[in-house]
């Protein structure tokens, strides 16, 4: 299965930028938007034939919530870690592979840089600190986690969870990737991917995420299709969504309350 996974895996798995564009929509009008886009996308062909796939991410955070605040700050410069699985018929165990990833916001680019560990692997990296044998590709990212564990002293925070449907460019759009989130939760409580989810709805009950995703810009007939279905762009972040509900429900099980 791992070398089957890895084979998949293309140069831009490690690290690449884009540009991230987010709108929370009505699900009719996500439909409406989703039919438009057929004439110009395809389904991305690491879900099923209709690009469809869920996936979870466990986020960490600082005891006094660091990336959540520069978030809510608008810090030009910050990033996060998480480590996120692509969920499939198999559960998820120890030698499933996950992704460790910080993702960075640089002005208005979104930087990715990640590695692919068994699922054990990564637990004990971000949670024991102690660096797996990894490919010396990966070297730099591990360092970079690693320095992040220690210097904000990172532990588990929330985790979210939801089904998504994503749209890739072809020949014509190289790099432009339309993704549809849908039945978004979150966890608070026993924040370990392996066990039995217990989400709370993330958002309102007919409303998505809708994601468009470009290495450099928007083609125009994108643009007049966002305009066309009235879609407007919000500065909503998933996890930072999570911890606020959070803070609503005041749960005691929620280990690190906001000063």
């Amino acid at each position: 299965m791992w070398n089957l996974i890895v084979s998949n895996l293309s140069h831009t798995i490690r690290k690449f930028d884009r540009f991230e564009l987010k709108y929370l929509v009505p699900i009719k009008t996500a439909a409406e938007f989703k039919q438009s886009l057929r004439a110009y996308l395809v389904p991305d062909d690491h879900g099923d034939s209709r690009g469809c796939y869920y996936l979870s991410s466990l986020y960490y955070d600082a005891p006094d919530f660091r990336f959540y605040w520069e978030k809510m700050d608008g810090i030009n410069v910050r990033r996060k870690l998480r480590i996120r699985h692509y969920e499939s018929r198999e559960p998820l165990t120890a030698d499933s592979p996950v992704l460790v990833e910080i993702k960075q916001r640089v002005n208005r680019v979104t930087q990715k840089r990640r590695v692919l560990l068994p699922y054990c692997e990564a637990l004990r990296l971000c949670d024991e600190r102690q660096v797996p044998g990894h490919d010396p590709r990966d070297a730099a990212v591990i360092d970079e986690i690693t320095c992040m564990l220690w210097q904000y002293n990172l532990r588990p925070a929330s985790i979210v969870r939801y089904a998504r449907q994503a749209l890739v460019g072809t020949e014509y759009d190289i790099g432009l990737r339309v993704t549809f989130d849908n039945d978004l939760s979150y966890q608070i409580n026993h924040l370990e991917l392996h066990e039995e989810q217990s989400g709370l709805p993330l958002f309102p009950a007919g409303w998505m995420v809708v994601e468009i995703k470009v290495n450099e810009r928007l083609p125009y007939w994108l643009t007049e299709l966002v305009a066309v279905h009235n879609l407007n762009l919000v500065r909503v972040s998933k996890y930072c969504r999570s911890i606020e509900l959070a803070q609503d429900l005041a749960a005691p099980g929620w280990r690190f309350p906001l000063a």
